[in-house]
């Protein structure tokens, strides 16, 4: 009997399924509205967002596996290809392997048939291949190696866009402070060497904080905001508030995730074998699996209007086009400005 993938490569087979569904054949919609003032405004998928976050509830898994949180990160990965990013610019991608440099890509792309299928065969099968391959990547600061969770880079552009994503569905008051903590010096380090990539961050909270820890949802909420308002950190910050009923898995050592010790740069070589496994579940299997999630609710309505995603993937996407040359991202630039044409 084959033996049962593992909840993260479960979740990547379930992901990789609403997203197909989101995008039929890689066709996404475009997400831009005329907003309030005129301008473009960024519409995000919700009901993609709250399949995906439905996903670590079904698996009943805990933060520590880092499944959680990375429901968030394909969620942005999926909105800036919407935005009209290619799709081996946005890391992580919505196949094996998740991080794999424009340049290799395109090098694989531009082999004879025969010859391309084989190298195509043996990226997807090793997804651990040093320096090329990985399912993370980790980007220089001023001072030290940061894994970034969502990433548009080349080695023509350097970093283009760099977001960090933080999930927290529990012990709020204990925790709290330490995210934002960690937060603060992860900005400093990331916009001094990088001051021209838009620098995001996205803090995915359960909404029960609301009525048990009301005084700390106001403290987070708050220092939230600043973090997008100051010179020196982020450009821009996001508030995901998720209601669901069904209860996650204890958090374990306080919810401390280890980050594996000193970073290397590039692709991250995968030290735990589930990282690189790949699940293969049958099609109706997954589909019924989409069908019977637990239901999600993003309470857009509970949002502060500064920390809204709708804000958040504006102002991101917006930024990267305004800091590059108009002969670059050109779908990108096609798709926003097509509001602006049916005026």
């Amino acid at each position: 009997m084959a033996a049962r993938p593992s909840s993260k490569a479960e979740a990547w087979e379930i992901f990789d399924h609403i997203v197909e569904a989101a995008a039929p054949g890689g066709e996404h919609s475009n997400p831009w509205v005329p907003g309030p003032d005129g301008q473009p405004f960024f519409h995000p998928d919700y009901d993609t967002l709250a399949l995906l976050l439905g996903v670590p509830l079904h698996l009943k898994v805990g933060t520590q596996t880092g499944v959680p949180a990375l429901a968030l990160d394909v969620w942005l990965s999926y909105e800036l290809r919407r935005a009209g990013f290619g799709t081996d610019q946005v890391w992580p991608r919505p196949f094996n392997p998740r991080v794999l440099p424009a340049p290799v890509a395109a090098f694989v792309k531009s082999l004879p048939t025969a010859i391309r299928a084989k190298a195509q065969s043996h990226l997807i099968s090793n997804t651990s291949i040093p320096s090329v391959t990985s399912s993370s990547a980790s980007i220089l600061g001023k001072n030290y190696l940061k894994q970034v969770d969502v990433i548009i880079t080349d080695w023509v552009t350097g970093p283009e866009l760099l977001i960090s994503t933080k999930r927290m569905d529990s012990s709020y008051g204990k925790n709290a402070p330490n995210r934002i903590e960690e937060s603060y010096g992860d900005a400093k380090n990331l916009r001094l060497r990088h001051p021209l990539a838009a620098l995001g961050f996205l803090f995915g909270l359960r909404s029960d904080i609301l009525e048990k820890e009301p005084k700390t949802a106001e403290w987070l909420f708050d220092l939230l905001s600043k973090l997008g308002r100051e010179d020196d950190a982020y450009h821009s910050t996001c508030l995901v508030l998720m209601d669901y009923s069904t209860d996650p898995i204890p958090p374990a050592a306080d919810e401390e995730e280890l980050d594996g010790g000193i970073l290397e740069p590039g692709p991250q070589p995968i030290t735990d074998p589930a990282e690189g496994e790949i699940a293969h579940l049958t099609e109706s299997t997954v589909e019924s699996i989409v069908k019977a999630l637990p239901k999600v609710t993003i309470l857009e309505e509970r949002t502060p209007d500064d920390l809204s995603p709708a804000r958040f993937l504006t102002s991101l996407v917006t930024r990267v086009l305004a800091t590059t040359p108009v002969n670059m991202h050109e779908e990108a630039r096609k798709r926003r400005s097509s509001v602006l044409a049916k005026k």
